[in-house]
């Protein structure tokens, strides 16, 4: 059942990009077509509705970083956000990061959290992943990327709820923060944003240029005016004028870094072993992961000098079953792999094999800033700073921008 979730998971992928042909995959996109300009309708109504004041937004009266895009995964957002943290973290700022825990399960039972401070008990709180000094929750639960920044992280609460407003109160209140991280937050207006910083993947800075469901556009480009910075993320060091330039038409104002998402070491996904990038050099691999974009990943294994004998992939977040795990690993030893390489997203939530003929590691990603570190300085000065919003009359003119959508 699993793995017939997973096929289909990958044909609807398949015909959203036109790889998928035939009379069926053609006539879904043809659906699907008229589905986006129903779901546009529906984003420039509920911006509408927050413009207007008919739906307002929480302040829970500290500073609020949102960072976002507006595409459906494959950015690079994960490690950006924990960029943001480790450094205000490492200037003094009380960090949590909110997170919705996307495909985590739910628990058995709630937690209970007792305030060290306090005393005080909640007996239903948000999921505590971590309160900055232990880790409270499995990958499982937590959701892959939660978990792993929770894991990389020490002194950085991570808190999921899809209620982030939920969230974000227990973070201030039970945890002490002064300042939220919005994981994936461009989307959720209910909690009033200090920041937007908006992602933009330098490779697909707009997905396939259609709207949901026929794409992988949340919103129409047009919606970059509500960003105050805008990283374009896993830039290779060409020029990127073309693109800023389209990004210019859509935001004037914004100050804009450049930044590439670089490989910095091998780790064992059940061992602490860190193996430098110069141990995949001319060795045979077995990839496996469940991304995004999982080209860029089998890419950048070939362009570290290893030789991928194949690379079995799954839908993005898919969760990993002994059962699949099984055959891949009998295909590595039956093909003579080297060594096994994962995701660090992946390897969170990859099952223990009976046996580990093969070494199985990770590759640890790191965000390396290529053009604007000023930019960067002065963006995290600004919030180390606690400035508040830019004037309700600018923040509603970009709002207003977004009707027109």
């Amino acid at each position: 059942m699993t793995g017939d979730k997973n096929e289909l998971e990958k044909w609807a992928t398949d015909v959203i990009f036109g790889r998928a042909r035939g009379f069926g995959a053609s006539s879904l996109r043809t659906a699907l077509r008229g589905l986006s300009w129903i779901y546009r309708f529906g984003v420039r109504t509920r911006l509408r509705l927050f413009r207007k004041g008919w739906k307002t937004q929480s302040n829970l009266g500290t500073m609020v970083v949102s960072i976002g895009n507006l595409t459906v995964g494959g950015t690079g957002k994960t490690p950006v956000v924990e960029r943001f943290a480790r450094e205000l973290t490492e200037r003094g700022r009380s960090v949590a990061i909110l997170s919705r825990g996307y495909k985590s399960a739910d628990l058995k039972e709630p937690q209970k959290w007792t305030n060290p401070a306090t005393g005080a008990t909640v007996t239903s709180p948000p999921k505590i992943v971590s309160d900055g000094r232990k880790i409270h929750l499995k990958a499982k639960y937590a959701g892959d990327e939660p978990y792993m920044l929770a894991t990389n992280l020490p002194g950085v609460a991570v808190v999921v709820d899809r209620d982030r407003v939920r969230g974000g109160r227990f973070a201030v209140k039970h945890l002490g923060v002064d300042t939220l991280l919005l994981d994936d937050g461009l989307q959720y207006l209910d909690l009033e944003h200090s920041l937007d910083v908006i992602l933009v993947d330098q490779n697909a800075p707009f997905g396939n240029n259609y709207i949901l469901p026929r794409g992988t556009l949340r919103e129409p480009p047009r919606n970059l005016c509500r960003a105050d910075y805008i990283f374009l993320t896993k830039c290779d060091g060409k020029p990127n004028g073309g693109l800023i330039k389209k990004i210019r038409k859509h935001n004037k104002e914004a100050e804009i870094m450049q930044c590439t998402h670089g490989p910095k070491h091998l780790k064992g996904v059940f061992t602490d072993e860190i193996l430098p990038l110069s141990a995949l050099d001319g060795k045979y691999i077995g990839a496996i992961s469940g991304i995004a974009q999982p080209k860029s990943f089998d890419g950048l294994l070939k362009k570290l000098g290893g030789n991928v004998l194949f690379h079995t992939t799954f839908s993005d977040h898919h969760a990993f079953t002994a059962k699949e795990i099984e055959p891949f690993m009998y295909r590595c030893i039956t093909r003579g792999v080297d060594i096994i390489v994962t995701t660090e997203k992946d390897a969170v939530r990859f099952p223990r094999p009976d046996e580990i003929d093969v070494p199985i590691y990770f590759l640890r990603i790191e965000v390396k800033i290529l053009e604007g570190e000023e930019v960067w300085e002065r963006c995290i000065q600004r919030i180390c700073r606690r400035v508040e919003r830019e004037p309700e009359d600018w923040a509603e003119e970009r709002l207003l921008a977004n009707e027109s959508a």
